[in-house]
């Protein structure tokens, strides 16, 4: 078990007198690399805690000056601390990932499809959470089973706060996923049935022109014998006539309800 692996997940390792406990929590603004949750290592034992991190994790200095200060006791009380603070500050990012796809789903519309960006994005977010809160949550509750003498009741009580915090991050995640997958299809769906009824548009519009191209096409051959070819009023007979056709042929796709399909 090394602290400076290059890549780690949340997990709780009791060694002898002591435990290595991985947890995650958000990175320091301005850090736009890698996870959104970057890896804090812990070795912790009787009267010490060592940590290390490569990126830099948001709030750290806080519990640093209260250590400082006097206000944690214990290795046990310094990581409970840790804990509850990054899942206040995670909480509030699940939540609004949640408002993302309330969001996406009261705008569901045929236009609906523009959104999709938004959808995709609030899914991958809430996996990439995911993979972390969950085996977060059990690391905590490992930790607070354990039997070390320097791990007091209040901390195995605040331990259990974040891992049930945890929890329910990790179901309000999974239902994003399956909310933003479910949209997903239902905006490809729109996107079909929209297709569709173009393409019947366009192929109701052929119908309709098709007869009347032959009837055209018939009476603008450029041949001798073709009937009142030089009567004045056969321009009008055959203007009539597919007015006439066009009309028919559009009433009767018409009362078939294909317009509305």
């Amino acid at each position: 078990f090394n602290l400076t692996a290059a890549e780690t997940r949340p997990r709780c390792q009791p060694l002898g007198e002591g435990v290595i406990i991985n947890l995650r929590g958000p990175r320091e603004t301005g850090d736009e690399e890698g996870d959104e949750l970057v890896s804090i290592r812990i070795w912790a034992e009787r009267g010490r805690v060592v940590s290390l991190t490569y990126r830099r994790m948001d709030g750290l200095d806080i519990l640093r000056d209260r250590m400082e200060q006097g206000l944690y006791h214990d290795p046990g009380d310094l990581i409970a601390a840790l804990s509850i603070r990054i899942a206040h500050q995670i909480d509030p990012v699940v939540a609004d990932l949640g408002d993302q796809v309330d969001d996406c789903e009261l705008t569901l519309s045929e236009e609906g499809y523009v959104a999709r960006h938004a959808i995709a994005k609030a899914r991958s977010d809430a996996i990439g959470y995911r993979r972390f809160v969950v085996p977060q949550r059990q690391a905590l509750e490992a930790m607070a089973q354990l039997d070390y003498d320097w791990i007091e009741d209040d901390d195995r009580i605040h331990l259990r706060e974040a891992a049930d915090r945890f929890a329910r991050m990790a179901e309000e995640l999974e239902a994003i996923r399956e909310r933003s997958a479910l949209l997903h299809e239902q905006i490809t769906d729109l996107r079909a049935e929209k297709i569709d009824r173009r393409s019947l548009v366009i192929a109701v519009v052929a119908l309709i022109f098709l007869p009347l191209t032959f009837v055209t096409g018939l009476f603008g051959m450029n041949v001798d014998g073709i009937p009142y070819a030089h009567h004045p009023l056969s321009f009008w007979a055959v203007t009539g006539f597919s007015v006439f056709v066009g009309v028919a042929v559009a009433s009767f796709f018409i009362v078939a309800r294909w317009f509305k399909a």
